[in-house]
């Protein structure tokens, strides 16, 4: 859980390192670092210490258990001293086995019990820290698609006026050399305009 959770922080990082910067602004890059690791360094320490605690609580699971059989190897280890001054040592193993018996059956459902609960706030924490990783990738999501069609309007807008010198310089041409059929030429420069600037998608 916990390791996951630092990978996706990596991966973020990894990104914005790899990110290239805006085609008419090449001091700044689409995603605005300092927001950025602002809000990594905020997950970061949203990393759940209770997720650790819980797990150190689920490994003490055996220690509860270890610990119950030892107090019932010591009851019987009792009650087999008492037999030999005692007439009925069947009765006595008896009665020492079935209080070692309910000593580690309190002992179990008490380490379950712990167990159960752990797990359930363990889960819970994961949970919440997904959601929390998701809302920041969705905000860096919708950060990199406006940036994109910030970009796309800015070179349909450079494009739009490219091709209006374009028009006016064959209109010029036209009405000086009548005879030459311009209009050809053109689309010709037309479609170079377009072919020499950069795909926007």
């Amino acid at each position: 859980m916990a390791s996951r959770i630092e990978q996706i922080i990596d991966e973020i990082e990894d990104y914005i390192d790899g990110c290239k910067t805006q085609a008419f602004a090449p001091s700044k890059i689409i995603v605005n670092r300092e927001t950025m690791e602002e809000l990594l360094n905020e997950l970061r320490s949203k990393t759940p210490d209770e997720i650790k605690r819980y797990q150190k609580i689920i490994s003490n699971k055996e220690a509860i258990l270890a610990d119950a059989q030892a107090k019932a190897d010591a009851i019987i280890a009792q009650a087999q001293v008492k037999t030999d001054e005692l007439v009925s040592e069947h009765e006595i193993m008896q009665q020492a086995y079935a209080q070692a018996n309910e000593v580690v059956m309190i002992a179990t459902k008490q380490a379950q019990e712990i167990l159960d609960n752990a797990t359930n706030d363990a889960n819970n924490i994961r949970m919440g820290a997904m959601q929390y990783t998701d809302d920041i990738l969705k905000n860096l999501e919708s950060t990199i698609s406006h940036a994109m069609d910030s970009s796309k309007a800015r070179s349909e807008a450079y494009m739009s006026a490219l091709q209006g010198f374009l028009d006016v310089v064959t209109t010029n041409r036209a009405e000086l050399n009548p005879t030459v059929d311009l209009q050809e030429e053109q689309q010709i420069n037309t479609q170079d305009l377009q072919q020499s600037m950069p795909e926007q998608q």
